[in-house]
């Protein structure tokens, strides 16, 4: 029952607990907590403690996490046999409330994972043995950096853009540091809810000062932290910081972009390129979440097939050069057939979107099945970064620096800075990644439409009509800020519903 005890405080569900636990043969008062009693006491206590943070962190990466903000925006349409798929949120109609499950999914993983750090950052600091004591600082440091980047996720997607002039008045989210059952926090304002992030931020770079980066580095190292710093210099309009953080990694040459064919296959196929400044453990038994909607790999008359839910839109494949390495290398024009709404096309003008087509070696098949290890921070995106905040603060040729020099790595046309090009390099570069809701809303803009590929094939394959290939969304659309799911409200009452979205529980 100790192990219960201890699972309690990772965050596990207390129903699961007590469904796995013979209370006939223990006894009941075995289950008690008191706060504040060490259960972290021996090393291997700790090691599990340590496992079970990296696993959290692993637990909400890639796959659907990624997907949905992707899915929202502009860079993908329906296929004709998506099957409602993530519908809701792709379309943003009247079914996209608070009620979804997409949603409550998202905000309650995010929140349990909060909670688990929570528990480990407060029982390392009760640990009694001072040498033990001691060796769990690198772990309270990887918790400190993971609840900064949950509450980073959140608030970009609970929460409106922050700006200065209203950030302190804005709603932000609900600020839990500590476990406590009967705690019913209201939100904090965006500005308190970055605050705490910079907080986070100080404490994990204070502790892994001396953890030094290296490309795809499987536990967090200072650079990881300095990558975070730089999301969030961007998203607070510290322009200087977010320039000397990000610009900081790119100059290392550390890290380096793939620039070939073998090069791509190395980074987004096998996982053993040089652009991840985190990457995270991933094997055929422990495979990553998978990304379950762009390719869907079948087969077909005894041949395999793409069955993809979402092609990539017209304006996602026009946006790349003739010559870009990134249209080569993560899309595919016929190179496998797509199946779809049980015809098999063989059109060669019809992309599919292979970013994240998979490791085949995660994969029993030996066939990839849509897991990649995780990548939550790559160089390509400081890069971008690097180039925004310059060319906000005014520094023109530094922020071509910068862009140029991403460019010319993917084989890419070279542009003068502007907010156009920026953007649209934004757009190329982090397609798949769950960045580009954060990126619209940041510049305040939308999109007018996401019109299919012009191919013959996209008349048969794509769903049609005004929410799906016609789809616009204005730069004020409330549906750029998400709703607090409704299950949440009515644990909480004192949640806030967010503007747009019916403020009745439902």
């Amino acid at each position: 029952m100790k192990n219960i005890v201890k699972n309690i405080l990772l965050g596990t569900s207390f129903t699961v607990i007590l469904a796995s636990c013979n209370l006939d043969l223990e006894p009941k008062t075995s289950i008690a907590y008191t706060p504040g009693e060490p259960v972290i006491v021996t090393a291997n206590d700790l090691t599990q403690f340590t496992n079970g943070v990296l696993a959290t962190f692993r637990s909400y990466q890639s796959g659907f996490f990624n997907e949905l903000d992707d899915l929202m925006c502009d860079g993908f349409n329906a296929s004709s046999d998506y099957g409602n798929n993530y519908g809701p949120i792709h379309r943003t109609d009247n079914s996209f409330n608070s009620s979804d499950q997409d949603i409550e999914s998202y905000y309650g993983t995010y929140y349990i994972a909060i909670n688990r750090y929570n528990n480990f950052i407060d029982q390392a600091n009760l640990i009694p043995s001072p040498t033990l004591k001691a060796e769990a600082t690198t772990a309270k440091g990887y918790a400190f950096l993971y609840r900064a980047f949950t509450y980073l996720q959140l608030v970009r997607h609970f929460a409106k853009d922050y700006d200065p002039a209203t950030a302190e008045t804005d709603l932000g989210l609900p600020i839990v540091l500590h476990d406590d059952i009967d705690y019913r926090p209201s939100r904090s304002s965006v500005a308190d809810t970055y605050a705490q992030i910079k907080k986070d931020l100080d404490s994990a770079a204070v502790i892994l000062a001396d953890v030094p980066g290296s490309p795809a580095a499987s536990l967090p190292t200072i650079d990881a932290v300095d990558a975070l710093y730089a999301r969030y210099y961007l998203d607070v309009e510290d322009y200087e910081n977010a320039a000397l953080k990000a610009g900081g990694l790119v100059d290392s040459e550390l890290y380096l972009l793939a620039s070939n064919d073998a090069q791509f296959t190395a980074e987004y196929t096998n996982d053993t390129g040089t652009e991840a400044i985190l990457q995270l453990y991933a094997s055929k038994d422990e495979a990553p979440r998978a990304y379950d909607c762009y390719t869907r790999l079948v087969t077909v008359d005894n041949a395999d097939a793409y069955a993809p839910y979402f092609f990539p839109s017209r304006k996602l494949v026009e946006a790349y050069d003739e010559d870009d390495l990134r249209l080569a290398n993560w899309f595919s024009f016929g190179d496998v057939p797509v199946f779809t709404s049980s015809i098999l096309y063989n059109d060669e003008d019809l992309a599919v979107f292979v970013k994240w087509a998979g490791n085949p070696a995660y994969a029993s098949s030996g066939k990839p099945s849509g897991s990649n290890a995780i990548k939550p921070f790559r160089i390509g995106e400081m890069y971008l970064i690097a180039a925004e905040a310059l060319y906000k603060s005014g520094d023109l040729e530094g922020a071509a620096y910068y862009l140029n020099a991403l460019q010319t790595a993917r084989g890419a046309n070279i542009t003068a800075p502007s907010n156009a090009t920026i953007q649209n390099e934004w757009f190329k570069e982090t397609v798949g990644e769950g960045l580009r809701m954060s990126c619209l809303k940041r510049w305040n803009v939308g999109f007018s439409s996401r019109l299919g590929q012009n191919c013959s094939a996209a008349d048969y394959v794509l769903s049609h009509g005004e929410s799906f290939e016609n789809k616009s969304m204005e730069a004020s659309d409330y549906h750029f800020v998400w709703p607090i799911p409704s299950y949440e409200r009515r644990l909480n009452d004192n949640l806030i519903q967010n503007l747009g979205y019916s403020a009745v529980v439902e």
